[in-house]
């Protein structure tokens, strides 16, 4: 239902199928916003990393073949074997460059049966990570939804101010055609026709900026609920009433997103902590393998290239190995150190949030009651106002008042009806701050009259 706070022509040029309710705009807002579906997709990534840290508690199995072509060259002896490829073969009297094929292949299995709590600490890592990302989540998703119903309450503001604009343009021309009259009759001099004209110009002007105006919060609107048309908002009236304070419930208090992120970093601190004091105990691990080995080369020194190819010679062997990181300590007590100061930082700053949440609500209390003061104020000004120009408008039709008296009584006429409007949208941003204070957005929503 179209109220009648909007001009009908102004109405007509927008199809209807760009007709949006708020609350519709706060859902389409949370299910379309791109930063918020990224947002929404990493969280989902971190709860599937908690699988993945879980497949850690499976062992390793490694199947592996290869085939070569190399010499036989070779001393015994050990060198330490990086950027170096070890030759295959026993001893030799002297270099014999003719190669041979060899081959090999293996099945290896690796298993950390036991690392001392390490594997259980990694993935509560994990797990808290993802209700960091999921608060994250929830958080950002919230201050959509306060960005989209602050927006949306500034272009029914802006129409407010086009619509305001439009009846004071028909008042101008109302004063200019009876100028005209009163001129011809003698009542009036000629000079009050022209300057009519001028404060029609004037009036036009501001109405072409309010239309700017309104075109740029419709614009930026859409954007926040991703859609490519002008959004049309249909609840025209809330510009016209004060919040329905007696259908607004507040029995379940809410945690606030922010505070809820920043506790959640203060556990996945924690977290970290309890890892890196693990991380230097030591580690038990399985192994066990098959493997298979064919070479080219002959016990006589006789080389059959083709026969290197296939397996010749197969073995098994298993175990198990502990190990110690013995320097590990030292590393890790520095990490430490570094680690605690991060989770001090994370816990001043949830002690931070929770004294700008308490400044807030005794802010947003304040701005509220004062807003409905002034907006009791604001009525009784636009009462006096219309009286004061209708009189004044009679008395200037008898030659009474001069052009100056009923202009000025026109602009007060005009400013009153602003100021009506901006103060019931202040009452209503005041009681969005309140929800934005109380992280909960349905406390707004609520204090929205239902149509008859």
């Amino acid at each position: 239902m179209i109220g009648t706070g909007f001009p009908v022509a102004l109405i007509a040029q927008s199809s209807p199928d760009t007709l949006v309710w708020l609350k519709d705009a706060t859902e389409m807002g949370t299910q379309r916003y791109h930063l918020l579906k990224a947002s929404k997709l990493e969280s989902d990534a971190a709860v599937k990393n908690i699988a993945v840290a879980k497949y850690s508690r499976l062992p390793s199995i490694d199947a592996t073949y290869q085939a070569n072509l190399a010499t036989s060259n070779n001393l015994t002896g050990i060198f330490y074997p990086t950027g170096m490829l070890p030759m295959t073969g026993p001893p030799s009297p002297g270099n014999n460059y003719h190669p041979a094929t060899g081959s090999a292949a293996s099945v290896l299995l690796n298993w950390q049966a036991v690392t001392f709590g390490q594997r259980n600490a990694q993935i509560q890592v994990s797990a808290v990570e993802a209700t960091v990302k999921s608060a994250q989540y929830q958080q950002e998703l919230f201050e959509h939804k306060v960005t989209v119903i602050s927006t949306y309450l500034d272009v029914l503001l802006a129409y407010e101010v086009v619509s305001i604009q439009k009846r004071n343009i028909t008042r101008v021309q109302a004063n200019l055609k009876q100028s005209r009259v009163l001129a011809i009759t003698g009542i009036k001099p000629g000079v009050d026709s022209a300057l009519f004209l001028s404060e029609l110009s004037k009036a036009t002007i501001a109405l072409l900026h309010a239309k700017t105006q309104l075109q740029n919060q419709q614009w930026t609107l859409a954007q926040l609920i991703v859609t490519n048309a002008l959004p049309l908002p249909a609840d025209t009236s809330l510009l016209n009433q004060l919040p329905s304070l007696t259908n607004v419930v507040d029995a379940m208090p809410v945690v606030h997103p922010a505070i809820v992120y920043a506790q959640r970093q203060m556990d996945w601190n924690a977290s970290k902590e309890t890892l890196l004091k693990k991380s230097c105990l030591p580690k038990l691990n399985v192994w066990a393998t098959t493997f298979g080995r064919g070479t080219g080369f002959a016990t006589n020194g006789s080389i059959k290239t083709i026969t290197g190819l296939g397996l010749s010679r197969y073995n098994y062997g298993a175990g198990v190995q502990i190990l110690f990181p013995i320097m590990k300590y030292g590393e890790v007590s520095k990490q430490l150190q570094a680690q605690k100061a991060l989770s001090a930082a994370a816990q001043e700053r949830l002690a931070q949030s929770e004294a700008e949440l308490q400044t807030q609500e005794h802010i947003a209390h304040t701005t509220f009651d004062n807003s409905l003061a002034v907006s009791t104020e604001t009525v009784q000004q636009l009462k006096s106002g219309l009286y004061a120009f209708q009189a004044m408008q009679i008395r200037y039709n008898t030659g009474l008042v001069n052009f100056s008296d009923l202009i000025q009584a026109q602009y007060n006429l005009l400013s009153a009806e602003l100021e009506v409007k901006k103060g019931y949208w202040d009452v209503w941003k005041a009681l969005l701050l309140q929800a934005a204070v109380k992280g909960d957005a349905q406390f707004f929503l609520s204090a929205i009259k239902p149509l008859p």
